[in-house]
C-alpha cells in the first residue's frame, strides 16, 4: 500500500510533464493560430495543475514570448460557446506563469500591462463566475510579482494601481484581501507618492477600515490594529475634512473599546503602537477635548510608562531588542504627554491628573536611564538606542529637577553617544578621496549625515550647564569642544544656503540654543572660556559670522544670540590678538552696534499726543523671545568698551550716539521704562569715561540736561566732573 500511494503523485507529474513537452512541441513548430491555441489551453492547464519549476517556465516563455499572451489580451470575440473573457483568462495565466521568473516581472511588456491589471481589479465583478475569478488571481499574482521588483513600486504607483487596488477593497470585490495586502506594501515602500497620487481612494479604504474598527467585537479588532497605521496618512487629509475627522473619531472610539479592557500583552502591544501612529500623524487632535478624551489621554500615557518600564527595567537587555518596535511607540506617547503637562492655554490635563502623569513619568524615565547606562559599544548605532536618548532629551528640556542623581551618572554616556554620532557624520560628510572620486557629483554622499542626538539633548544642556555638578561632569567629558564643533558645524549648514526656511527643528534652533549653552558656561565659568582653545576658535567664527547673518531680518532671534554671545566672550577674552582692532573685530562690532541701535524707535503715542520711546516694528514680533538678550548685549557691550581703545571710534562713526541722544531729546520720559535707562546709561557712562571724543558729543547733545531729566545720576555726575 505504501509503495502504490507513492507512485500517484510520481505518476502524475509524469504525464504532466510529457503533456507540457507534447505542448512545447506544437507550440514550436505550429504554423496556424488553431493549432497554437489548442497547444496553449493544455499548457495553461498544465500550468494551473500545479508548480512548474523555473526551466521550465523558461522553456513556455522561449516557445510563445510575450507575443501570443498580448494577442490573446487583446481579443474580443471567443470561439463560439466559449466564455466570453476567455482569450484575456489564458493570457494573463501565461503572464501570470511568467511573472514568477524576477527577470520577466520586470520586463518593459509586463510593465506596461499594468493598466491592463487596474482596469480588471476596478470592473464588477461576479465572485461567482470561477472564470472571471481565476483572471483576477492571475492579476494579483502579476501585481505582486511586479512590486517585489526594483522598479515595480514607482511604476505600480505612477500608472494608478494604487487607485484601482482602493477601488477593489472598498467593493469588497473577490481578492479585497489581496488588494489591501498589496496597498500596505505600496504604502510601505513609497507612501508619500501614494498620498500624492490617490488620496481620496486611500481616503475611502481607511473610512471602511475606522468604521470596520469600530464596530468590529472579535479578533478583527485586534488585526486591524496591525493593519491601520500603513493608512494613517502624516500629511493634512485626516484633519482637514468631515471624512478625516470621522476616521479619527472612529479610530478613538475603537482604542478606547480596547485600551479601557483588560488586555494581553499581544492584543495591548498592537493597540498601543495605532495610538502611536495617530500621535506622529496628528498629535492630540485625534483625541476629544472634552472629560473624556482628557481621561483616555491620562490613560494612554500611563499604559505608555508601564510599557516601558515592564520592558527596559525587568527584560534582560538582549530581550528588549524583540520589544523596540512597541517601546518607541510607547515614547511618542509619553513625548505627547510631556507636551500636554506642559501645556497652559486650554488644556487637555487637569492639573491633578498633570501631576500624576509627571510622577509615572518620571518612573518610565527611571527606566529609560537604566537601560541606556547598560548599554554597549557595539549597540551605540542601534536606532532604538537613538530613540531612547531622543525621548530622554525631551524630558530634559522641561524637566531637570528630578533623578538629578541619575542623569549626572548618565551624562558622561550621553556625551560620549553625542560625541560618536557627530564623528560618525564627519567621516560621512568627509569621504576618502578615491570615494568621492566613485560617488561622482549625484552621489548621496550628503544625506549619509547619521541622526543628530545633539540636536535633542540642547535644551537639556542649556538647563543643565546652569547647575553646578552637571556642569562640572560635562566640562570633564569635553562637552564645550564637542559643542564648539557642532556649532561650526550647523553655521556652515545655516551659510550655505541662506534662504532656507527655519521650521521649529531647524538648524536656526539648534544654533540659538547652542549659544544658550554656551551664554551659562561664558557666565558661569570664564576660566573655562580663557584656557580651553575651543572657546578662541568659538570667537573667531562668531566675529565673522555676525556681519553676514544681520542683514537677514527673519533671523533675528539667531542675530541676538551671536550678538549677546560674541560681545560676552569679548569681554573675557578682551587680550586675544584677533579682538585687536583686526578687520574680523571692527565688523563684528559695528554689527553688533547695528543690532542693539535699531531696537527702539519714537513713535506718537495716541493718548499723550507725545513721542514716547518703544521696541521698533522691524523688533516687535521676535521682541519676547530676544529682549533678554538685547540688554545682556547692552550689558556686555558696555563691559568692552574701556578693553578695547578702538571702539569708542567705531560708535562715534556708526552716529548711534547722536541719534541715541536726539531720540532721549525729543521722547517723554514717563515713556522709557527704568530697565532700559539703566542699560542706556551703561554705554553712554563707559562711553563717556573712556573716550574724550564720545563725552564732548554727549556734552554737545545736552547729556547733562538728559541725565538730570531722566534721572541718570552716575552719567550726570561723570559728565559734570572735569
Amino acid at each position: 500500500m505504501t509503495s502504490h500511494s507513492g507512485a500517484a503523485p510520481e505518476a502524475s507529474e509524469s504525464t504532466r510533464n510529457a503533456t507540457l513537452e507534447r505542448c512545447l512541441s506544437v507550440l514550436r513548430d505550429a504554423k496556424h493560430d488553431s493549432e497554437q491555441f489548442a497547444a496553449l489551453l493544455l499548457v495553461t492547464k498544465a500550468v494551473r495543475a500545479g508548480d512548474i519549476d523555473s526551466r521550465t517556465r523558461r522553456r513556455i516563455f522561449d516557445a510563445v514570448g510575450f507575443t501570443f499572451p498580448n494577442r490573446l489580451l487583446a481579443s474580443r470575440e471567443p470561439p463560439t460557446g466559449c466564455p466570453e473573457h476567455m482569450f484575456r483568462a489564458l493570457g494573463l495565466t501565461l503572464l501570470a506563469c511568467f511573472c514568477t521568473d524576477l527577470e520577466l516581472a520586470s520586463h518593459s511588456q509586463i510593465l506596461n500591462k499594468i493598466p491592463t491589471f487596474n482596469n480588471i481589479l476596478a470592473s464588477p465583478s461576479d465572485p461567482d463566475d470561477m472564470s472571471t475569478s481565476s483572471m483576477i488571481d492571475d492579476v494579483y499574482q502579476c501585481l505582486g510579482a511586479v512590486m517585489g521588483t526594483p522598479r515595480g513600486p514607482k511604476e505600480l504607483v505612477s500608472q494608478g494601481t494604487v487607485s484601482a487596488l482602493c477601488q477593489a477593497y472598498v467593493n469588497r470585490s473577490y481578492g479585497c484581501d489581496r488588494a489591501l495586502e498589496l496597498l500596505m506594501g505600496l504604502l510601505a515602500t513609497a507612501e508619500t507618492k501614494c498620498w500624492q497620487r490617490a488620496t481620496p481612494d486611500l481616503m475611502a479604504v481607511l473610512s471602511r477600515l475606522s468604521e470596520e474598527f469600530h464596530q468590529a467585537e472579535d479578533m478583527t479588532k485586534f488585526q486591524l490594529c496591525d493593519v491601520l497605521p500603513r493608512f494613517v496618512s502624516p500629511s493634512p487629509p485626516l484633519t482637514r475634512d468631515q471624512q478625516g475627522s470621522e476616521c479619527l473619531c472612529n479610530l478613538y472610539r475603537g482604542l478606547v473599546s480596547i485600551l479601557s479592557s483588560k488586555l494581553s500583552q499581544s492584543q495591548r502591544d498592537p493597540a498601543l503602537k495605532l495610538a502611536a501612529c495617530l500621535t506622529q500623524a496628528c498629535g492630540s487632535d485625534w483625541i476629544p477635548a472634552d472629560r473624556a478624551g482628557s481621561k483616555f489621554l491620562a490613560l494612554l500615557v500611563n499604559l505608555a510608562c508601564v510599557e516601558i518600564r515592564l520592558s527596559l527595567e525587568e527584560l534582560d537587555p538582549a530581550d528588549v531588542d524583540g520589544k523596540q518596535e512597541v517601546v518607541t511607540g510607547c515614547y511618542t506617547l509619553i513625548e505627547l504627554g510631556i507636551l500636554e503637562c506642559m501645556k497652559e492655554e486650554k488644556p487637555r490635563l487637569r492639573e491633578a491628573q498633570k501631576i500624576q502623569l509627571v510622577r509615572i513619568m518620571e518612573e518610565a524615565f527611571g527606566a529609560v536611564i537604566h537601560y541606556l547606562r547598560q548599554v554597549g559599544e557595539q549597540k551605540l548605532k542601534d536606532p532604538f538606542i537613538f530613540a531612547s536618548v531622543r525621548i530622554l532629551g525631551a524630558w530634559l528640556a522641561e524637566e531637570t529637577s528630578s533623578l538629578k542623581q541619575e542623569i549626572c551618572d548618565l551624562l558622561p554616556f550621553l556625551i560620549h553617544y553625542a560625541k560618536t554620532l557627530f564623528q560618525e557624520g564627519d567621516k560621512a560628510r568627509s569621504p576618502p578621496q578615491h570615494v568621492a572620486e566613485l560617488s561622482g557629483p549625484g552621489s548621496p554622499q550628503g544625506s549619509m549625515w547619521p541622526r543628530d542626538a545633539l540636536r535633542f539633548l540642547l535644551p537639556g544642556l542649556c538647563h543643565l550647564t546652569a547647575e553646578d555638578r552637571p556642569r562640572e561632569i560635562l566640562i570633564s567629558e569635553g562637552a564645550p569642544a564637542l559643542l564648539c564643533q557642532y556649532f561650526l558645524h550647523q553655521w556652515e549648514l545655516l551659510a550655505s544656503d541662506p534662504e532656507t526656511s527655519a521650521p521649529p527643528d531647524s538648524i536656526e534652533i539648534s544654533l540659538q540654543t547652542t549659544c544658550g549653552v554656551f551664554l551659562n558656561l561664558v557666565v558661569t565659568a570664564p576660566d573655562l572660556v580663557r584656557r580651553d582653545s575651543c572657546f578662541s576658535s568659538l570667537m573667531d567664527a562668531l566675529l565673522k559670522s555676525l556681519p553676514a547673518l544681520l542683514p537677514q531680518r527673519d533671523r533675528l532671534v539667531l542675530a541676538a544670540n551671536v550678538t549677546t554671545l560674541g560681545l560676552m566672550m569679548a569681554r573675557i577674552l578682551g587680550s586675544s590678538p584677533a579682538l585687536q582692532g583686526t578687520p574680523p573685530a571692527k565688523d563684528f562690532f559695528e554689527a553688533a552696534l547695528c543690532f542693539l541701535s535699531q531696537a527702539h524707535a519714537a513713535r506718537t503715542d495716541p493718548a499723550s499726543q507725545c513721542l514716547a520711546v518703544t521696541v521698533s516694528p522691524a523688533y516687535k514680533a521676535a521682541w519676547a523671545d530676544l529682549s533678554e538678550l538685547w540688554f545682556l548685549g547692552m550689558q556686555a557691550f558696555a563691559s568692552c568698551v574701556p578693553l578695547f581703545p578702538w571702539l569708542p571710534q567705531t560708535v562715534l562713526r556708526s552716529r548711534w550716539l547722536d541719534d541715541l541722544l536726539r531720540l532721549l531729546g525729543q521722547a517723554a520720559p514717563a515713556s522709557v521704562d527704568f530697565e532700559l535707562l539703566t542699560a542706556l546709561q551703561g554705554v553712554l557712562l563707559e562711553l563717556a569715561r573712556a573716550s574724550q571724543q564720545c563725552r564732548e558729543v554727549i556734552v554737545l547733545q545736552q547729556g547733562k540736561e538728559l541725565a538730570s531729566r531722566y534721572g541718570l545720576a552716575a552719567l550726570e555726575q561723570c559728565l559734570c566732573e572735569r
